[in-house]
């Protein structure tokens, strides 16, 4: 009945990592999922990338359902049972304290909507598993420190909680309660930032990240290397690198860690490789662009997965992804190969043309997605917007 149910809708970003490590490096308790280093990120604009997630309860509610993209889903996944479980266990313990209003026998309807592809190296079990553990929050009132509780979700969703340039501190307890996040600037820190995201396939991985990674931490010396003795350095330069807004730091921090992160992944055994010709051909037209120029204009962080992510500044943006359109000429010139904030357009000059000096590859990459830093989940307000209808059940729409 309407007077039983409670009902809350909130968007959550997109995160990606410059590149330190958004892979997290492994973890050192796969239950618990606490990494083996510290890690950094920025949340992405939910504008332009995003998961939109409704969570209602009700008496009448004959189970706990889950809807993702329109399709019903496994209720008893493990990591999607550890944030209902906690959740409730906060819930439960705030109404034992004195606060009697919530009925925590009301089972759940959660529905939630990606508008970028699953599974595909574009972080949507971060956002998906922030968003959820956020809306959850609302609806059983849960107030406090959320995203030790996203983390057993998904490790990276423990970003998403915050806006703007997040770190995950690995912490050192067993039971992971000093493993959370923390934002280390807003937002609004460095305006002049823009983010590329370079779709080269929006396919299923053939490799998860997470049994990707279980693989690594059992055969690579590289990445037993890398999380005692390259990232915590890592970490204070590349944070001093944000404050500082020091974009030519910045970048070679964050090629030089993508590059080692995908080293760990052919020091795997057997090897794994995520990044396809198309990245490598990303990579090469990056190194080629700003050796023209004499400077680092362009910085790029491949994740677990061939997309490039392209960190470049406002003034920058039109001439690269001109750049972008003539080497990988889309199968549509225009709008249909841009999303996201508009970018003007710009001629090319034969001089860089030639500097780069590349063989076009044709419908390498699908779109590019223009995007900038944006805000942790945000409340959707406006009830037409929710994704469950008064009978708690996907809407139509959706």
């Amino acid at each position: 009945t309407a007077s039983s149910k409670r009902l809350a809708s909130s968007d959550c970003s997109y995160e990606v990592c410059m590149k330190l490590f958004c892979f997290s490096g492994g973890k050192r308790d796969e239950e618990l999922i606490l990494p083996i280093n510290s890690s950094l990120s920025v949340t992405l604009h939910q504008d332009q990338l995003k998961t939109t997630t409704t969570v209602a309860t009700s008496r009448s509610f004959q189970e706990d359902r889950i809807w993702l993209n329109g399709k019903e889903e496994d209720i008893t996944h493990p990591r999607l049972q550890s944030c209902l479980r906690e959740i409730r266990r906060l819930a439960r313990k705030r109404r034992n304290d004195g606060d009697p209003s919530l009925d925590l026998s009301h089972k759940v309807h959660i529905c939630s909507v990606n508008n970028f592809p699953t599974a595909a190296g574009l972080a949507s079990s971060a956002a998906g598993f922030a968003c959820l553990v956020y809306t959850l929050a609302r609806v059983f009132a849960v107030e406090g420190e959320l995203s030790g509780i996203a983390r057993q979700g998904s490790g990276s969703a423990c970003r998403s909680m915050y806006g703007g340039f997040v770190q995950w501190i690995m912490g050192q307890k067993d039971d992971g309660k000093d493993s959370i996040a923390q934002q280390v600037e807003p937002e609004t820190h460095w305006p002049e930032l823009r983010i590329l995201v370079l779709v080269a396939s929006a396919e299923r991985k053939p490799v998860g990240s997470t049994s990707g990674m279980q693989t690594s931490v059992q055969t690579s010396c590289l990445l037993k290397h890398r999380a005692e003795s390259v990232v915590p350095g890592r970490m204070v330069e590349m944070i001093e690198a944000l404050r500082r807004k020091d974009f030519a730091a910045f970048a070679e921090l964050t090629m030089k860690d993508s590059n080692q992160f995908h080293a760990t992944c052919l020091d795997t055994y057997p090897p794994i490789f995520y990044l396809n010709s198309v990245s490598q051909q990303v990579i090469n037209l990056v190194h080629r662009y700003n050796r023209h120029y004499g400077e680092t204009r362009v910085t790029y962080t491949f994740d677990a997965g061939p997309n490039a992510v392209i960190f470049i500044l406002q003034q920058h943006v039109p001439e690269f992804v001109r750049v972008v359109q003539h080497f990988f000429p889309p199968e549509t010139n225009g709008g249909q190969f841009i999303k996201g904030l508009p970018v003007k357009s710009a001629s090319l000059s034969e001089e860089l043309k030639r500097a780069i000096g590349l063989e076009p590859m044709p419908k390498g990459i699908s779109y590019v997605i223009s995007t900038k830093a944006g805000p942790g989940p945000r409340i959707v307000e406006d009830p037409a917007q929710h994704l469950l209808g008064s009978d708690g059940l996907p809407k139509e729409t959706v």
